[in-house]
This record gives structure tokens, sequence and C-alpha cells, in this order.
């Protein structure tokens, strides 16, 4: 197990409806040292045995807690110097490679159809974005977390890699000169 010094890193999951991508946001926690896990609105919550199926555990060890309305959670944080970061797809969206958090930082994940409630981006310091690159437009929302995590619990690390072409279509029917 690696011990880090990083920054402290939370999440708040609102409205989530599926238990299983609960679990899989316990297990994403523990992996990427989230410091607490915040589930809001009627997402679920341990014990149920849905989340340990995907969570192996990882409820069991992961701080987390629960509150009804997430707008109490993000006051309590701001005020406690955290940037709030969600994850959304909107015009305001910045690439989440191309975003430079600061820290204490909490992501902020919506519901799974209907994303984060527009009063909660409203409370926002940032709004980040994971560019999709194929004929979907959208991710699993536990799916979508961890991708976010790791680039937050590691900014700038690939930088290195050469830039997207956004818009290029993934896949092309051969042509001759491709053949």
């Amino acid at each position: 197990m690696h011990t880090l010094t990083q920054p402290k890193i939370r999440v708040l999951g609102h409205n989530i409806r599926s238990l299983w991508n609960v679990g899989s946001l316990f297990r994403t926690c523990d992996a990427l040292a989230v410091e607490k896990l915040y589930l809001t609105g009627y997402t679920g919550r341990p014990p149920r045995k849905e989340i340990t199926k995907t969570a192996l555990g990882a409820e069991e060890f992961v701080p987390w807690e629960h509150h009804d309305e997430p707008l109490d959670v993000l006051r309590e944080l701001k005020a406690e110097g955290f940037m709030i970061v969600s994850l959304e797809q909107t015009e305001r969206s910045v690439p989440l490679l191309n975003f430079s958090p600061s820290y204490p930082l909490c992501l902020l994940l919506g519901n799974e159809i209907k994303g984060v409630r527009e009063d909660l981006l409203d409370a926002s310091d940032a709004i980040v974005s994971i560019p999709m690159l194929g004929k979907k437009e959208s991710l699993n929302v536990a799916v979508a977390a961890g991708i976010a995590l790791h680039a937050l619990r590691y900014p700038g690390k690939m930088s290195t890699l050469p830039p997207i072409e956004y818009g290029r279509p993934y896949a092309t029917t051969p042509t001759a000169e491709t053949r």
C-alpha cells in the first residue's frame, strides 16, 4: 500500500440511483486515497449487499457521510477552503486534462441520467468534463469518477500524451488508400 502526502480530495455523489455505482465509488475512493465520500439525496448507502458486491469491503474503511441536501455540504466544504469541482458536460465545462486544480478539492458527481443539478453547478468553483471521442456522449458515473479522480490525484502526469483531435471519427470505413 502506498502512502500519499498529496492534498485532500473528497467526493460528493448526489442522487446516484444505482447501488452498484455507489459500491464502485467506494472502491475507487479507496484506490485513489479519497479522504471522505458524501452520499446525498436518495443515493443508497451501506449496509446494502449490492454496494458490498462492487465495493469488495471498501465501504467498511472509506469514511463516508449521508446528507439529504448537498448544498449544505458544499457550503461547509467551501467554508473549510475546499474547491468544488463538478463533473458534468455543459457549455461551461473545461476539458479535464486542461484543468488546473487547487486543493483541498471536492469532486461533485450527479445522477446517472439527469447529471448535476443546476443549483449545484452554480455553487461549484469549476466544472470539468471528460472529452468523448466515440459515438456515445457519456460514461457510467462510476467510470467517469475513476477517470476524473485519477486526473485530479495526478495532475499534469498525462501532459506528455499526443494532442487529441476532437471531432475526428474514431472508426472509418476503409478506403483504397487505407486497405
